[in-house]
């Protein structure tokens, strides 16, 4: 038999293509987050009483929010599942089927007919298309911040940068932020028998749109140098699942997935909760969420900025920086939502989400990448992210809406809430090895998992 041809790696990529890559996965995670932010700012504000009407509105509140929590549950898996196959197969493949498969999803949920039409099988389609979206979205991140970092690694001097291009993927979170919160914005103006009657299924129809013009520059990219080349040079027979390669060492991944609890408990208080909150304590929708969006804009250029910063003082200094910052402003933050005025709900959350989660959250991309190797790196990026979406994004809502049912709905809960993540994610970098200026090489991260050794001991 004649012996497999040994694939040729690809040329270095020129900057256009290095664009190319930046803006899909720019798109990639503005529809992740869009999608996510649609579901959770609806959630808020009708699916208690469309989904489950049978229950009092604190119950409803919560449980509409159990369903924004089932999605953060798939996260993690899907994670696995399709990491495992780009780290098998490709990172390209994986990111065309993740985004057809999130934009699909989020498009069926604004045609879901309400529990008054078909009863319990209402919240339970509900929660099935969630699930489907949390798998997708799970595989999403990791691809598409891999081809950006990976083809960067390749892109002359661009390597020195990784942390500014691998912001472009970041940027997609305050992109698809802001366009949630613009779209709710201009359908919540309906009047409210329009809004709960057909209104809110508008953000989610739309959704379709964004996938068109994704899945268009996502089809001309180019596959990722480094697993080109990987695969080239890579002669083990591969045997063990790369989900068994990081396991093997727990250490590294357990830390990535600590290192972004901060930033994702930030978030989704600050966001999408932040909208129940605060339509609660006075302020109409529009308020809100305007609100957001111009906290959304904030972090458009706070990010890159982190960004660019840890490209040249090091990722730890500077999501440490964002930790302490996001504890500091916790209190004072939710004093001045307390207050009722407008003006200064604008200031509360371009500091605390705008500036301080953006902080902590800009370098995040990069740094998870840096810490594992080529073979493994889809695998174990993804569940890093993915685990820390879970525990930070996924149950802080729930567990805020419990706390203020519980406690006569004070904003204290939602302050140690904040700094209880901004905590875990300052003992996590501490324990962290500075990656900044580590190569990505394949031939140089022969190791199944180089964060082992990026590890303070």
């Amino acid at each position: 038999m004649q012996p497999a041809p040994v694939p040729v790696p690809p040329p270095p990529p020129d900057s256009r293509q290095l664009r190319r890559v930046a803006l899909s996965g720019l798109l990639g995670t503005a529809v992740e987050f869009y999608d996510f932010l649609v579901y959770g700012t609806v959630a808020a504000l009708v699916f208690g009483e469309l989904f489950f009407p049978e229950a009092d509105p604190a119950v409803g509140t919560i449980a509409a929010f159990g369903t924004f929590a089932a999605g953060y549950l798939a996260r993690p898996l899907g994670g696995i599942v399709f990491g495992h196959f780009g780290d098998r197969l490709g990172r390209k493949s994986m990111l065309l089927l993740t985004m057809v498969l999130m934009g699909t999803c989020s498009f069926l949920i604004g045609l879901l007919p309400t529990y008054d039409a078909i009863g319990v099988w209402a919240p339970v389609l509900l929660v099935a298309l969630r699930v489907v979206q949390g798998l997708a979205i799970g595989g999403e991140w990791g691809g598409a911040m891999l081809m950006v970092v990976e083809h960067a690694e390749r892109a002359g001097g661009a390597r020195r940068r990784r942390g500014l291009w691998s912001s472009f993927t970041q940027l997609g979170a305050p992109l698809g932020s802001m366009l949630s919160a613009g779209v709710v914005t201009i359908v919540s103006t309906l009047p409210d028998d329009e809004f709960r009657t057909w209104g809110w299924r508008v953000p989610f129809l739309l959704s379709v749109a964004l996938l068109a013009v994704g899945l268009f520059v996502r089809l001309r990219v180019a596959e990722s140098p480094l697993f080109t080349e990987a695969r080239a040079q890579d002669t083990r027979p591969q045997d063990r699942p790369p989900l068994a390669e990081v396991l093997r060492r727990p250490r590294p991944l357990l830390l990535a997935g600590c290192v972004g609890i901060g930033a994702f408990t930030a978030q989704a208080l600050l966001t999408s909760f932040m909208i129940s909150y605060a339509v609660r304590h006075g302020y109409t929708r529009p308020q809100v969420l305007t609100a957001v969006t111009v906290a959304s804009a904030v972090a458009l250029f706070a990010l890159p900025a982190a960004s660019a910063l840890s490209d040249r003082v090091g990722r730890r200094p500077v999501v440490l920086a964002g930790a302490v910052a996001s504890a500091a402003l916790a209190f004072p933050v939710l004093a001045l939502v307390d207050s009722g005025s407008p003006g200064l709900l604008i200031l509360a959350l371009a500091l605390g989400h705008g500036v301080a989660q953006s902080t902590m959250y800009g370098p995040l991309g990069a740094l998870l990448s840096e810490m594992f190797g080529t073979r493994v790196r889809y695998t174990g990026a993804s569940l890093g992210y993915q685990l820390a979406t879970l525990i930070g994004a996924g149950f802080s809502p729930m567990i805020a809406s419990s706390l203020l049912a519980a406690y006569g709905g004070g904003s204290t809960p939602l302050s140690l809430l904040l700094c209880g993540g901004a905590a875990i994610t300052a003992l996590t970098v501490w324990r962290l090895r500075e990656t900044h200026a580590d190569t990505l090489d394949p031939a140089a991260t022969s190791a199944d998992v180089p964060a082992a050794e990026g590890v303070r001991q």
